[in-house]
């Protein structure tokens, strides 16, 4: 099987909290989608809840403390993104624009990413395309078509739900399996040899 990893970015702050419940279904489903299509995903979880003083600290110094750069490393090398946070007042939550705020620049170009979310109930649903889309495409992600907001009364209608999440599973790992495996291009590689600097190539 082809072999290529999943990132999974939660901003739940509770624990346990219904946003990585669903950030949680939300993999497992791409897992098992991806695999009928020879696939074969490895998942890493980030909870920003974990980073969050990092996140203070990075934004007020400009240096990641280092479970933040490693986590900030794996959403850039992952070939594919779930990206899920509560909704507060009509949009995704402080911590997780933050975390995206300080992803480098063009690390999310061209990744396949999922949106989700949480809330109260059905009516935040829209924060999903009204802020959280334009979000993403300003960060040039490739975001699947369909997104999943899951509300308070959703998981007493698992059925629906779990419509939803296949849906949105099913588009994440075609586009991951469509794709070549995500290269990370190191900023501070050479790419002109000694010898050709001295000749004054």
């Amino acid at each position: 099987m082809t072999e290529r990893t999943l990132v999974v970015v939660t901003a739940g702050l509770s624990q346990p909290s219904s946003t990585r419940l669903l950030a949680d279904r939300l993999s497992a489903a791409a897992v098992e989608q991806a695999a009928t299509l020879g696939v074969d995903l490895a998942v890493r979880v980030v909870e920003l809840r974990d980073v969050a003083h990092d996140l203070m600290d990075h934004l007020l110094t400009g240096f990641p403390p280092a479970q933040l750069r490693e986590a900030l490393d794996a959403v850039a090398a992952a070939d594919g993104l779930i990206a899920v946070s509560p909704i507060f007042n009509a949009s995704y939550s402080g911590l997780f624009k933050s975390f995206f705020d300080v992803v480098e620049k063009d690390a999310l170009r061209d990744k396949p990413v999922l949106l989700a979310a949480t809330g109260g109930t059905a009516r935040h649903s829209l924060a999903l395309e009204h802020a959280m889309r334009p979000m993403f495409a300003y960060l040039r992600a490739a975001t699947v078509a369909t997104p999943v907001f899951a509300a308070s009364e959703d998981w007493g209608g698992e059925d629906e739900l779990r419509t939803r999440i296949d849906r949105a599973a099913g588009e994440l790992a075609r586009e991951i399996g469509r794709r070549e495996p995500a290269r990370v291009t190191d900023p501070f590689a050479l790419t002109t040899s000694f010898e050709e600097l001295l000749a004054g190539n």
